[in-house]
């Protein structure tokens, strides 16, 4: 399936959908144009966050470390019911409840493919009660790691381009929640 003909929710200042385009022209134009997003922070018993690594295929910041799982809701469908099942997807992890914690909305052009993020994020929190099995889908993840949140935003300080442009703003919430 080619991720980029799927069709995004366009949106206005507040949120409100305004329109539809495909994953691929909302990333195209000179400023990106403003779409729904999700961004999913996993956390475990011990506090942890999933990262994943993007894969090296990916049009948008591929090879950097973002949230455990990030993606677009289809028109229509409500965001927990896109995010569910975009982290089957791409990491084959099943039966997570998520609870929102804000929109993080953010717009960040990447030199390497220019590609532009613009994206009102919905920031998703779920926990695991265990240890869960994780089944990177390659196309999508290069690897994945559990990380201490204090130590993640330390190496964000450290090395910021090693991270995608949105996890600062992802994990600002995880904090504010």
């Amino acid at each position: 399936m080619n991720r980029e003909s799927l069709l995004v929710q366009l949106v206005n200042d507040a949120g409100a959908e305004i329109g539809q385009s495909t994953v691929e022209d909302a990333h195209r134009s000179p400023d990106g144009r403003l779409h729904r997003a999700f961004s999913i922070l996993l956390t475990d018993p011990a506090g942890r966050l999933l990262l994943q690594r993007r894969a090296a295929v990916k049009t948008r910041f591929p090879l950097r470390w973002a949230n455990t799982c990030c993606g677009h809701p289809a028109p229509g469908v409500p965001v927990p019911e896109a995010a569910a099942a975009r982290l089957v997807e791409e990491l084959g992890v099943t039966g997570v409840s998520f609870r929102e914690l804000g929109v993080h909305r953010y717009q960040a052009a990447d030199p390497a493919t220019g590609r532009v993020e613009h994206e009102y994020d919905h920031v998703l929190l779920g926990h695991v009660a265990g240890a869960v099995e994780v089944r990177p889908d390659p196309a999508e993840v290069a690897e994945v790691r559990w990380v201490d949140p204090g130590e993640l935003r330390a190496a964000m300080r450290t090395d910021p381009d090693a991270y995608a442009p949105w996890l600062a703003g992802v994990v600002a919430l995880l904090d504010a929640g």
